[in-house]
């Protein structure tokens, strides 16, 4: 929990900056991506010179970004300053999910973190780290709060969209009561949450559907682990003409397996070896398993990188995974 000092910090430099950098993580998902452009809008709103990236380039980002406020903010990674004197990193569980901005974090003045894993060691000169939240727009939201600040559409907007997809449409356990009022407060806001939702939800393509397809019939279920996994390869994209970043919903759909409390989705990546994302139905902490293997996250939702083969790579996981909890059967 972050401490009343850190929260009083934050609010200090960031009404101070006149230059403010933001970055979140590599591959954004909505928290990431919709924390840093809500903040984005909210300080360049009060008059301060804002710049904001992820790792990848703005040309490799999902398509849904283009129904959040704020893009306007966005940069190459090439173009942040080099040595910025005020630098916020949001949804980063460590330095290392900076990818190719990690340096910015040594060169910085000052290092604002915001984030909500678990496992989120405190490298910000401040840190603003709170397991405990539903996401980290949440956190955003609180210290805009904090910052006496007025909520426009377009700030609204791009914490809901952190906020609905870390909750999985407001249906898992990190659904408290707070999260909703926040939420209806957010919904207070003109934008267009149709749309929104739309681009968050419904905006697959006939060649993603496909691919889904081609998974589903891969889907495996490993009884003596509580396992339910399947795959999908560099192959699978290329002929499919499917970006990587399309697939980050694929571990949604395996997890509704009822027969098995963990969900396995890997992915081959470009360097070789495995992105594995793991998800629970609610009885395994994936975050535990994931941090064996070098990974992160929350308790019901956490991933890893494997640099073995498929083969090496399901079997070392169920190995965990039983090892975990011998006695464990699917139901």
């Amino acid at each position: 929990m972050a401490t009343a000092e850190a929260w009083d910090e934050a609010v200090r430099v960031l009404d101070g900056a006149e230059r403010v950098t933001l970055v979140c993580h590599v591959n954004p998902d909505p928290d990431a991506m919709g924390s840093m452009l809500a903040l984005a809008v909210f300080l360049a709103h009060r008059g301060a010179a804002v710049t904001a990236a992820s790792p990848n380039p703005p040309s490799d980002l999902p398509r849904w970004v283009e129904a959040l406020p704020g893009r306007e903010h966005l940069v190459a990674p090439g173009d942040l300053p080099k040595q910025p004197a005020v630098l916020v990193t949001l949804d980063a569980a460590g330095i290392d999910r900076l990818d190719g901005l990690s340096h910015l974090v040594e060169r910085a003045g000052a290092v604002i973190c915001i984030d909500h894993h678990r496992t989120n060691p405190g490298f910000g000169t401040i840190n603003i780290v709170e397991p405990e939240a539903s996401a980290t727009a949440e956190l955003v939201f609180r210290l805009i709060e904090r910052m006496s600040g007025d909520l426009t559409p377009e700030v609204a907007a791009c914490l809901y969209a952190g906020m609905v997809t870390d909750t999985g449409r407001f249906q898992f356990e990190n659904t408290s009561p707070e999260v909703l009022r926040i939420a209806a407060r957010l919904r207070e806001e003109a934008f267009d949450h149709a749309r929104l939702a739309q681009a968050l939800y419904a905006d697959g393509s006939v060649p993603y559907l496909r691919l889904l397809g081609r998974l589903l019939q891969r889907v495996t279920l490993v009884p003596e682990a509580n396992l339910v996994w399947a795959y999908v390869l560099r192959a699978d994209l290329e002929e499919g003409g499917v970006a990587i970043h399309e697939t980050d919903e694929l571990i949604d759909v395996v997890r509704t397996a009822r027969e098995a409390d963990v969900a396995a989705v890997l992915k081959e990546q470009v360097g070789g070896g495995f992105k594995v994302s793991l998800r629970s139905r609610g009885d395994t902490d994936v975050a535990a398993i994931t941090e064996r293997f070098g990974g992160g996250g929350h308790r019901l939702a956490a991933g890893y990188t494997s640099k073995v083969s498929l083969e090496e790579s399901v079997a070392a996981l169920v190995d965990v995974l039983v090892a975990v909890n011998p006695t464990t059967a699917a139901p």
